[in-house]
C-alpha cells in the first residue's frame, strides 16, 4: 500500500506546508463573516485599532510565502534552460494574471443588481468559471492537445470580455463600469510579486542585493508615517510599501536558507538564524509602533515588521518539523492547498454564489460561538478536500 505523502518529490516540505496551513486559515478567518458571537481577536481589527486579530496575520504570511517560492521557480525556470528574457516574460505575464483576477474580483463586490442584466450570483460564479478556463493546467490527455486547450482558454477571455462589458457598478443615480477600487488580495499579490521577482532575478540571488532592497521596502514603508516636511523626497509607490517589504522578506528567508544548505554542516543553522531575525523584527515592530500604531488597513511599519518577524518563527518551526525530522505525514489532510493554492482560493468564490441562489440557510445553532467556529473550520477542511478531488479530474489553476 503506497504510504500518502504531505510533500511532492523534489518540493521543499517546509514551504508547502507553510502554503498549506495558510491558505487553510485564510479560508477560515474569510468565513467568520458568516457568524456571530465570536471572539474579537480571531478577524480583523479596525482600521484605526492599535491592534490586530489573527485575520490580520494571515495575508503577511502568504505574501512572505510568496517571496518564499520565489527563488526556488525562478531557479526552475533557469534549470530547464530558460533565458533572462524568457523568465522576465513569464513574471509579465504572472503578474498580469493576478492582478487582473484581483481586479475583478473587486469589483464584483460593488455590481449593481438593477443595472447589471444578469443576476449577480450568476456573473460571479461566470467570473471564477472564466477563471478556470484561462488558467487552468490542462492534462495532456485532453482530446485536441493543446487546440482544443487554447480553445478553451479562448473560450475564458472570451466570457470575461463579456462579463466585463455588462458590469455596471455604483448606484442607480451614479452608475459606473469597472475601476480599481483597490487591487484585492490576488491584485496587491500580484504587483509585489513583480517587483520582488525582478529584483532576484536582476540581482541574480545575491544576497547583499537581497537585503539592500528588503531593507530599502522597509524604510519606505516607515517614511509613509512619518511627519516629514511637505518637500522632502519620497519614492512614491503603486501600493504600500509594506507588500513589497514582507515578499522580500521571504526572498530573503529563502536565500538564506539555500545559501546556509549548500554549506557542509551548517544546515542546522537555519532555524536559529531564522528565529534571531524573527525577534529583531518583532523588536523593531513595536519600537516604531508611535509611527500610526499596529494596523492592517494602513499598512503601518509595526503591522509589517511584527507580521513578517512571525512568519519567519513559523517558518523556522516548520523546518526544523517538516525538513530536518522529515515529519509531514500530519499535513496530508492539507496538502492539496500547499499545490494548488490558487485553485483553493477560489473555490469559495464558487461555493458562496451557489448557496445563495439555492437558497440555502444554516441554523442559527451552526453559526454561532464555537459550534460556528467549528463550522467554518470544517468550510475551510472542505474546499481543500474539494480542491484535491479537482486536481485528481485535471483541474488545477497555475500562472
Amino acid at each position: 500500500m503506497k504510504t500518502q505523502s504531505a510533500v511532492s518529490p523534489g518540493r521543499i516540505a517546509s514551504i508547502d506546508i507553510f502554503r498549506a496551513l495558510t491558505m487553510l486559515l485564510m479560508i477560515f478567518v474569510n468565513d467568520l463573516w458568516s457568524l456571530s458571537n465570536i471572539p474579537g481577536w480571531l478577524g480583523h481589527t479596525p482600521t484605526h485599532f492599535d491592534g490586530m486579530g489573527l485575520a490580520d496575520v494571515v495575508f503577511p504570511s502568504f505574501l512572505f510565502i510568496v517571496g518564499l517560492s520565489i527563488p526556488h521557480a525562478l531557479k526552475a525556470r533557469q534549470r530547464k534552460g530558460d533565458s533572462r528574457r524568457r523568465i522576465a516574460g513569464h513574471i509579465l505575464s504572472r503578474s498580469l494574471a493576478l492582478i487582473v483576477m484581483g481586479f475583478l474580483l473587486v469589483n464584483q463586490e460593488h455590481i449593481n443588481r438593477e443595472l447589471t442584466p444578469l443576476n449577480t450570483r450568476v456573473w460571479q460564479i461566470l467570473l471564477i468559471a472564466g477563471f478556470f478556463l484561462i488558467w487552468n493546467v490542462y492534462p495532456r490527455s485532453l482530446g485536441g492537445g493543446k487546440f482544443s486547450s487554447r480553445w478553451l482558454q479562448g473560450a475564458g477571455i472570451i466570457l470575461l470580455i463579456v462579463l466585463a462589458a455588462i458590469f455596471t457598478g455604483g448606484d442607480t443615480a451614479n452608475p459606473v463600469w469597472l475601476k480599481p477600487y483597490w487591487w484585492g488580495i490576488l491584485g496587491l499579490i500580484g504587483w509585489s510579486y513583480l517587483v520582488s521577482a525582478f529584483v532576484y532575478l536582476f540581482s541574480e540571488g545575491r544576497l547583499i542585493g537581497i537585503v539592500a532592497v528588503w531593507l530599502l521596502f522597509n524604510v519606505l514603508n516607515l517614511l509613509e508615517f512619518l511627519p516629514l516636511p511637505e518637500n522632502f523626497p519620497v519614492i512614491k509607490l503603486l501600493i504600500s510599501a509594506s507588500n513589497y517589504a514582507l515578499v522580500m522578506s521571504g526572498v530573503l528567508a529563502s536565500a538564506i536558507y539555500d545559501r546556509i544548505s549548500q554549506e557542509k554542516n551548517r544546515h542546522s543553522w537555519i532555524p536559529g538564524l531564522l528565529f534571531t531575525l524573527s525577534v529583531i523584527l518583532v523588536v523593531y515592530g513595536f519600537a516604531v509602533r508611535p509611527f500610526g500604531g499596529i494596523s492592517k488597513n494602513l499598512a503601518t511599519p509595526s503591522w509589517t515588521a511584527i507580521c513578517a518577524g512571525i512568519s519567519y518563527a513559523v517558518f523556522a518551526l516548520l523546518i526544523i518539523i517538516a525538513d530536518n525530522f522529515r515529519l509531514t505525514k500530519w499535513a496530508v489532510l492539507i496538502a492539496p492547498a500547499g499545490r494548488s493554492t490558487l485553485t483553493c482560493y477560489l473555490i469559495p468564490y464558487l461555493i458562496y454564489p451557489v448557496i445563495a441562489l439555492a437558497g440555502w440557510h444554516l441554523p442559527a445553532l451552526l453559526t454561532t460561538g464555537v459550534v460556528g467556529l467549528i463550522k467554518s473550520l470544517l468550510f475551510a477542511l472542505l474546499v481543500v478536500q474539494i480542491t484535491g478531488l479537482l486536481e485528481k479530474i485535471g483541474v488545477k489553476l497555475r500562472i
